[in-house]
């Protein structure tokens, strides 16, 4: 992780309409103050006619879509920093329990934002437009950071933007790091604790979800197997970790059988779950005996799974890069498999950075960027969604 920018911590001229807005209480014309400071050109960090560099956007975004709390500042597509602060409260019960998450984000949101500006080194006077998450995610959790979002924006008198999550990850790719970002169209395998999509990016604000998850989502099935195992939260990472050390053809499970580009996961957790279950009526320690070896082809399983519907989705589509992204794609083997996939069909492979896997605010400050040179702002009406389509 980068310690230089990363951190865990209307008109009308229907005069009766105009007497109407006068006559408004002033906290129904308080939200008119956004349209009277709407910029009205984007900011670009191109030279003008008259030799005067204009500077790119100043973006602070917001994200609190599950269990943590993360606060980023961009410059154009550049991060100046990026703080996330995490829920410990969550491992003791193996799982985000969603009212807990709405209480920490409230603890959370103000120190993290601080700390975001203070690392950046800019006041909040110098911001150009607020982006949050806007879904999908925990409803509870959501509404902190829009509620924060929007009435920092209202004080300052500056843009709104609302950021669908799954979209962000999919556009961290294109955050200034030094490394080549995809050639669009290219192809995403979007893999999450809540979601497995894959994606057809034509544009930046131009994608289409081409194949998905009918029931329950990767990052879920890695989740679920660990709990079997006790190996605690979150298993993901447990999993991987002990799977180094396994035999990855040791054991065998379900694949599901579904249409197109489409996923199932539901049939392979059952069918870990009964292997185990069988094994264990002539074996009570068969789980601490294998231990390695049901971690490593229970994953090699899941990974195969995956990039067999990519590698369908690269024959249908005439890409020449395929990109990586969710809080899977932290995962070792799906990582190192999915860049010999490329090679394998001599195309190029975009895996992010670890830091920008996870859920955290830069990549939802990335597409405020996009959308703010779109000026694509959000009215100061928009409220979260659990559920947002894509």
């Amino acid at each position: 992780m980068d310690s230089g920018t990363s951190e865990r911590y209307v008109s009308s001229s229907n005069q009766q309409c105009e007497k109407h807005k006068q006559n408004r209480k002033p906290s129904e014309r308080f939200f008119d103050t956004f349209e009277n400071h709407r910029p009205q050109k984007p900011l670009s960090s191109k030279v003008t006619n008259n030799n005067t560099e204009v500077r790119s956007p100043l973006v602070l975004a917001i994200e609190s879509s599950c269990d943590d709390t993360s606060a980023a500042v961009l410059r154009g597509n550049q991060v100046l920093s990026n703080i996330v602060a995490n829920q410990a409260i969550h491992h003791e019960f193996g799982g985000v329990v969603p009212e807990l998450a709405s209480r920490e984000h409230q603890k959370n949101i103000v120190p993290v934002v601080d700390r975001a500006l203070a690392k950046a080194g800019i006041n909040k006077s110098d911001l150009d437009a607020i982006a949050f998450t806007e879904g999908p995610g925990l409803l509870g959790s959501l509404l902190v950071g829009g509620s924060f979002a929007k009435t920092f924006a209202l004080s300052l008198s500056i843009p709104l933007i609302a950021v669908d999550h799954m979209k962000a990850h999919i556009l961290a790719h294109f955050i200034d790091e030094g490394r080549p970002a995809p050639e669009f169209p290219f192809l995403s395998l979007t893999v999450s604790g809540g979601h497995t999509q894959i994606v057809l990016v034509e544009e930046p604000l131009k994608m289409a979800v081409i194949g998905k998850t009918i029931d329950d989502a990767a990052g879920e099935a890695f989740d679920k197997a660990a709990k079997i195992l006790n190996l605690g939260y979150p298993g993901g990472p447990m999993i991987d970790k002990l799977a180094q050390e396994g035999d990855a053809s040791k054991f065998a499970y379900a694949t599901p059988k579904t249409e197109g580009l489409d996923f199932s996961f539901s049939g392979i957790k059952t069918s870990f779950l009964y292997h185990l279950q069988k094994e264990m009526k002539s074996n009570p320690e068969f789980i601490s005996d294998n231990l390695n070896d049901i971690c490593a082809s229970y994953q090699n399983h899941l990974v195969s799974y995956l990039l067999s519907k990519m590698e369908l989705a690269i024959s249908e589509h005439n890409v020449k890069d395929i990109a990586l992204a969710g809080g899977v794609s932290a995962n070792s083997e799906l990582r190192n498999s999915f860049s010999e996939l490329a090679a394998k069909h001599s195309i190029r492979s975009h895996i992010p950075k670890f830091e920008y896997c996870t859920d955290n605010a830069a990549m939802i400050g990335i597409v405020g960027y996009f959308k703010y040179l779109n000026s694509d702002f959000a009215d100061f009406s928009t409220t979260p969604k659990a559920r947002l389509h894509f």
